[in-house]
Order: C-alpha cells, then structure tokens, then sequence
C-alpha cells in the first residue's frame, strides 16, 4: 500500500474509522473514499455492491459496526446481530468480486468465551460458551472472521482479521444506555460534578478486569497489520494490562475532579468477570501500543468537554 493506493475507510465517523482517518491523513495518503450512511446504507446489499463497482477501492479497512455496550446488547440483541451480518458480508463480498487488494475486518474481543483462560490467546476462539449479554455481537463477529477465512481459502482472497480490546478516546459514545464502561463513567462524573452531586452509580461490582485500548493505538496496529500481515488467522491487538472496574472508576473520578462517594448497584450485570488478550503475536511482528491509559483518559475527558455541544450523549 503507497501513498496513491486507493482506500475505502467503511465507518469513518466512527471512533474507530474516523481514527483509521486521522492517521491515513498524518500519513500522507491521499486517495481516501468514505460515504456517510446517507450516501451509503451498509446493510443494502445492492447499494454496496454498486458502491464497489464505481470506486474501486484497492485497499479496505472495515470499522463499520452496530455498537454498544453491556445494555444496547441485551436490550437489542436482533439489531445487533442482523446489521453486523449485513454489513460485514456485503462488504467483504463486494471487496472481493471487485478485486480489492486487501480487507481488514475488525473483529472484537468478545469473540471470546465467557470463562477463557486468561490472558485470551487467538486459539481460543470457539472453545466454550459466550458471555451471554452480548453473544448477538459476538456471533456477528464470529461470522465475520470466518468469511475472510472462507474467502482466502477458496479465492486466495487477502482478508485480514484483528481482535481489539475494550476502546475508547476521541469521538466516543457517551450515551449512559448505549455506550461501553469508560466513556459512561467520564460522562457520570462529569455532569454529577457540574450539578454538584455527592454520589455516582456504577453498574455492577466494580471487581471485573478489563483492558482498554486508545483507539489512536488501534488505528496504528491497523496500518502496521495492513502492511505487513497477510495470515488468514486472527491477532490480538490490546495493551497486555488490565485494571478492574473500581479502579478505572477512581481514575476518572480524579481525572474529572469530582469530590463525592461511588456507589456499586451490585443489580446490574458485571459482564465477563476477566478480559485480558494475549498480545505476544501482535508484539513478536514489533508494534507496541504508545498511549498511556491515564493521558489517554485525560485526552479523551478534555475531548468531551470540549465537544460537548456535538459528542454522541
């Protein structure tokens, strides 16, 4: 892939796409083709396949995904599931049948089962049951991943597919209903500090681990992976570390400024008691993640305020 290779980013105003983006552009390609879903509805089949036909796009990253946390995936399980097929295999289809060079899927971790071995290698993939809040999600992925192997066994078609871990940073949801675990609490210690509350809620117990990745990191691995990696087998992309839920609450909490107490609602559900990746593929190729998670939290809070008018809320 050069500087002129052209290359369609499916998602861009999403965190993870409009990330893919801002590094395409840092890095001078010049040749970037995105449609916004008025331009283009993902789940209509025919509307992508056009879309392939007249662009012709050389090299594809596909971030476009129904998303959303621990409730929008039990409350929506039909959405989630039904749009992340459609999306996802009408895409990689038409990347093929109009001779794209090369498609990145991206995939997530709750790929994996509920109770993994931690940290969660590649091969653990379909070995035990899923977590069952957000399995619609992870089925779609699942699906997803072994279409590319589908396509590169039968076509030698090269689909890549890379696992996140939990992200976050700018251009996040913060949505309380909607969004994953880190940008609801900056948003819940934001706006309880700005109405002067003395206490916040926190779904859950606060004892599960999890690992959380800067989505400008993600971005990084991405371009790395889109360059040197052509396996047809998954790879992890995260930080190899974890905090649990408690401690990712006070580490927002002093980030925001607020002074109050933090409440568990120990009814609401904690999700997979452990999410850690193994990353020593993804590190033995030589990418490393560069963001900090306190500087990435900082960065990502200051993003909010200052966009506040504009963030998904």
């Amino acid at each position: 892939m050069d500087n002129h290779s052209k290359i369609y980013v499916a998602g861009h105003r999403g965190l993870v796409g409009s990330a893919i983006c801002r590094l395409l552009h840092r890095e001078g390609y010049s040749n970037i083709v995105t449609a916004t879903h008025k331009q283009l509805d993902l789940t209509n089949q025919e509307a992508v396949r056009a879309f392939f036909q007249t662009e012709q796009p050389e090299f594809v990253f596909l971030s476009a995904a129904k998303v959303g946390g621990i409730n929008a995936n039990d409350t929506y399980p039909a959405d989630f599931i039904r749009d992340n097929l459609l999306i996802q295999t009408n895409i990689i289809d038409a990347a093929y049948h109009n001779d794209a060079r090369k498609l990145l899927f991206l995939g997530s971790s709750c790929i994996y089962p509920k109770l993994a071995p931690q940290p969660m290698k590649e091969e653990y993939l379909l070995t035990d049951e899923l977590e069952p809040t957000n399995e619609w999600y992870a089925i779609a992925k699942i699906a997803g991943i072994k279409m590319c192997q589908a396509y590169h066994k039968q076509y030698g078609f090269n689909a890549i597919s890379l696992m996140p871990t939990n992200l976050y940073g700018p251009g996040d949801n913060f949505d309380l209903q909607n969004s994953h675990v880190l940008p609801a609490l900056i948003r819940k210690f934001h706006e309880a500090k700005a109405d002067g509350r003395n206490e916040v809620e926190v779904w859950g117990t606060g004892q599960p681990k999890r690992e959380f990745l800067h989505v400008d990191d993600l971005a990084s691995a991405c371009l790395f992976l889109m360059e040197k990696y052509n396996s047809p087998e998954i790879i992890n992309v995260g930080t190899g570390q974890e905090v649990t839920i408690g401690e990712l609450a006070s580490m927002v909490k002093d980030i925001v400024g607020f002074q109050g107490t933090v409440l568990y609602n120990t009814e609401m559900p904690d999700g997979t008691p452990r999410k850690l990746l193994d990353v020593s593929r993804l590190q033995a190729l030589g990418w490393s993640p560069q963001v900090k998670l306190e500087a990435g939290i900082q960065e990502t809070y200051e993003w909010f305020v200052a966009h506040l008018g504009e963030a998904r809320c």
